[in-house]
């Protein structure tokens, strides 16, 4: 059994410019906002790549997902890079092909339709942030 944690980080991809990376970046924001404030954190991905003390601190100090917006899986090599306690990965896309009805569009910022999409990830990903603060294995 993994230790409690009293922060999980979700670390989303930059995804600039691509539907799937604004859907990443909105999830994490909803998980931070409204469905675990205090408990989802997150770090911006570019301190990762330039080896930030503080964003490298916090992503090996406890449970990290991340949510890629493509298969490049950005995030997730990022946060492996820094040896990073990497407990869950996801693709935005894969929470659009489990809810074809919720179509996301937008590149800055998704669409009504995405935030909804946004809010059902927020849901899943909660679970699993839950286990992890618990100390339970995402």
């Amino acid at each position: 059994m993994a230790k409690k944690s009293e922060k999980v980080v979700v670390l989303p991809c930059s995804g600039i410019g691509k539907v799937y990376g604004a859907l990443a970046r909105e999830t994490t924001y909803e998980l931070m906002e409204k469905v675990r404030p205090g408990l989802a954190v997150t770090t911006c991905l570019p301190l990762l790549v330039i080896n930030d003390p503080e964003a490298v601190a916090l992503v090996r100090e406890n449970p990290v997902i991340t949510i890629d917006g493509c298969p490049k899986d950005c995030a997730k090599k990022s946060v492996e890079a820094v040896g990073g306690n990497l407990a869950k990965t996801y693709q935005a896309i894969k929470f659009y092909k489990e809810h074809k009805e919720l179509k996301p569009e937008g590149i800055a910022e998704v669409n009504e339709t995405g935030r909804r999409l946004a809010q059902v990830a927020a849901a899943e990903v909660a679970e699993e942030i839950d286990k992890l603060a618990a100390g339970e294995e995402a």
